[in-house]
């Protein structure tokens, strides 16, 4: 299935921040959920180091897409980002992960409980360093990305 960025922001999705914000770049997910849900996102999360604790909520079948946001180690300058679907995730990123659940598991759990795709919206972080803040190419990076993922106004239905 192709990936389609205004199929996303059309369709009933929510987006879950991975990671853990005193780690630099490592925060990157919850970051963007953060922005995302101050400008007016309504199904923005920023889970942080415990995104299993959403499975419920995310398997329930109340959303047509559910796109994680997390630092991930890849090739490319820091910043580079990467979407991969719920194969790709399991695949790439089975059990062994930084977090309790790894997210291929989360995703599988997921798409099996409902009609929901799973997407991971990977950025390279540049440190992984205690207090720093995002660097200035994953916070580039992350703008960009709220700005791509902000779902498109729908039209109210107004009485004449």
């Amino acid at each position: 299935m192709a990936l389609d960025i205004a199929e996303i922001r059309r369709a009933r999705t929510c987006v879950v921040g991975v990671g853990n914000s005193d780690l630099g770049d490592d925060g990157v997910g919850v970051w963007i959920a953060e922005a995302l849900r101050d400008r007016g996102h309504r199904h923005a999360i920023p889970a942080g180091t415990t995104p299993e604790a959403w499975v419920g909520e995310l398997s329930a079948g109340r959303f047509e897409n559910v796109v994680f946001l997390d630092a991930v180690e890849l090739d490319g300058e820091p910043g580079t980002a990467v979407i991969l679907e719920a194969a790709e995730l399991k695949a790439r990123f089975p059990q062994v992960s930084t977090h309790r659940i790894s997210l291929g598991t989360l995703a599988e759990v997921i798409e099996r409980g409902a009609r929901t795709r799973v997407l991971l919206l990977g950025v390279k972080p540049a440190s992984l360093r205690a207090g720093r803040g995002l660097s200035r190419a994953v916070e580039a990076t992350a703008e960009a990305v709220v700005e791509i993922l902000l779902p498109e106004p729908r039209a109210e239905l107004v009485n004449p």
